[in-house]
């Protein structure tokens, strides 16, 4: 039985590497974001108080929707991070943070896995909105390996119209 202090990071996570763009290739799925959500992506900019600015974008029924979060470093651990959603004045709230820990990362920053110590979140994500099927396996043969049940992997659509 895995433990959430099991969950094996990326020992020394560049976050100024790490910021810019993403594509999510696949998911578990999650209240947050429905499954019929395409062409969902990610931008991560560094903010001046030193957090992490988040962009999320998808395209629901043709319309583009947005979330726009902020991300911290848990514990002086870049690759644990704690993103919260909620308005900027209810942020300081406990229990309102999500964790978006960073379990794999290309050595070229292409391509990265993250997820939650309780195994509940899980993306797999590209700097391109496609991924070679052999690379995204590797990746997906590490999540299972650290705990994550991937039955109810969704993947997630690109339809040619990148909301990036």
């Amino acid at each position: 039985m895995t433990t959430p202090n099991d969950l094996k990071t990326v020992p020394d996570l560049k976050l100024p590497r790490y910021l810019g763009t993403w594509y999510e290739i696949a998911r578990l799925p999650m209240r947050h974001e429905p499954e019929a959500c395409t062409d969902v992506s990610a931008h991560y900019s560094l903010q001046d108080n030193g957090n992490i600015r988040v962009h999320n974008r998808c395209r629901m029924e043709g319309e583009i929707e947005e979330a726009i979060g902020e991300a911290s470093v848990v514990d002086n651990d870049s690759a644990r991070l704690a993103v919260s959603f909620l308005p900027k004045g209810l942020r300081w709230l406990p229990f309102t943070k999500g964790d978006y820990w960073v379990i794999q990362i290309a050595p070229d920053y292409s391509v990265s896995l993250v997820g939650s110590p309780d195994r509940d979140y899980l993306w797999l994500l590209s700097r391109t909105p496609h991924l070679d099927k052999t690379v995204r396996d590797h990746y997906l043969a590490t999540a299972r390996q650290q705990g994550f049940d991937l039955s109810k992997l969704i993947d997630t659509p690109h339809t040619g119209k990148p909301t990036a």
